[in-house]
């Protein structure tokens, strides 16, 4: 979380971050690795161990402790004196709420949407705070192409094919910058979403972020055909902060981030495609710069800072 660190520190703040030696951060960096080991490590446990031993050795030289990682994490976080605030970045499953109900009174936790927070609502919260992006790095476009972007895992939960599905019904062609890294993936994709693909149909895998906005910024329509309870889905408000509409389904969080006919349509799981036709075509009716407004108003870095600002005054009473 360098985006809120940084701007912790230009707010005033004295902030430590823990994180490798080779990230770039304006707060006071600290580390028990010199180079990020790589995202096949992410869940190393013998990784995150030493990583918390670093970060735990001298607790009390802090006011408060914001923790965002999760396994040994939990674990130190849950037996220190210092106040803990944890953001939750997964979704509850069964695993994950078996290790929240031990720690359930010990931490303080931040949901990132209201929906988040009503599976688990037993948590002790300190608030909801709405992840934010730099809008500097999403700038806006109002020219639109005639094509529909997906971005997203292979996955029944973040719907491909409906995305195909969608895109056929339409006769729009398709983008898809689509993970299909993990062997689950892989099978999904070979099997519910390859087959079907429209001729024409442009699939990506491995894009930078600079190929990211530049796709954002030029469809005529982001497709996020979700059936799961999405925490919150940065896709989004990436996607609006560069003008470009979003055709979502009522699930998690969508609710709470787009505004139906305004910044984006939500539109039924169950008749995606069929709904998704006459939201595209209406797309054109959104003011670019209103989405992006949106976006500023309520998930620009800036107002995901002052959230949690806000949290940390309340628990330091002050």
């Amino acid at each position: 979380m360098s985006l809120l660190a940084d701007g912790l520190v230009d707010r005033g703040h004295d902030v430590t971050l823990f994180a490798t030696g080779d990230s770039e951060t304006r707060a006071d960096l600290e580390y028990a690795f010199d180079t990020a080991p790589g995202p096949a490590f992410n869940n190393s446990i013998w990784h995150d161990t030493v990583h918390q031993l670093r970060a735990h050795v001298d607790p009390g030289r802090f006011d408060l402790i914001h923790q965002h990682t999760y396994w040994s994490g939990l674990v130190a976080s849950a037996l220190l004196d210092v106040p803990v605030v944890h953001t939750l970045h997964r979704s509850f499953s069964a695993e994950m709420r078996r290790i929240y109900e031990l720690v359930a009174d010990r931490l303080w936790f931040v949901a990132v949407s209201d929906n988040q927070r009503s599976h688990m609502p037993e948590l002790r919260y300190a608030g909801v705070v709405h992840n934010g992006i730099d809008l500097d790095m999403y700038p806006l476009r109002k020219e639109k192409e005639d094509f529909l972007l997906f971005i997203g895992r292979s996955h029944p939960d973040k719907g491909p094919r409906r995305a195909v599905d969608a895109a056929v019904a339409t006769g729009l062609p398709l983008v898809m910058a689509v993970k299909a890294a993990e062997p689950f993936e892989r099978e999904h994709w070979d099997a519910a979403v390859a087959p079907v693909l429209p001729e024409g149909t442009e699939v990506l895998h491995e894009i930078s972020h600079e190929q990211k906005v530049d796709l954002l910024q030029r469809a005529r329509a982001v497709l996020f055909p979700i059936d799961w309870e999405e925490p919150f889905g940065l896709v989004m408000i990436e996607a609006m902060a560069c003008g470009t509409p979003v055709v979502a389904t009522p699930r998690g969080a969508i609710p709470e981030v787009i505004v139906d006919g305004e910044t984006g349509f939500i539109v039924p799981v169950e008749d995606y495609a069929g709904a998704a036709v006459e939201a595209i075509k209406r797309a054109g009716d959104l003011d670019p710069t209103a989405l992006r407004r949106h976006v500023e108003e309520r998930f620009s870095a800036d107002a995901m800072i002052s959230g949690y600002e806000g949290v940390y005054r309340r628990l330091l009473g002050s």
